[in-house]
């Protein structure tokens, strides 16, 4: 698999308690296919962070790769916004704390 065919996601790290790794959900929107309902499904990620760089609550890119454990099949590529002081997780979700 080149570099430039693995997938590239956007999403919002929700833990950072592992060493190296962290969880990160991403949201996808699809319609349901009889009702025509937009839904809103989330996946967890658990995506590789060499230098310990992403904190909770941070929205991050990550990038398919090969597999580095059990569960990491993807590895953060960059911070794209850093998460703002004295805001729960659940608030960078968009959620309600």
């Amino acid at each position: 698999m080149e570099r430039d065919d693995r997938k590239v996601l956007e999403g919002v790290v929700l833990s950072d308690k592992m060493d190296k790794t962290r969880v990160v959900t991403v949201e996808r929107r699809l319609r349901h296919k009889s009702y025509g309902k937009v839904l809103t499904r989330t996946t967890k990620l658990y995506a590789h962070d060499e230098k310990n760089e992403s904190k909770a609550g941070d929205h991050v890119a990550v990038m398919e790769t090969r597999p580095l454990s059990k569960l990491k099949r993807w590895r953060l590529v960059s911070v794209i916004k850093r998460a703002q002081e004295g805001k729960s997780v659940e608030e960078a979700l968009g959620g309600t704390p």
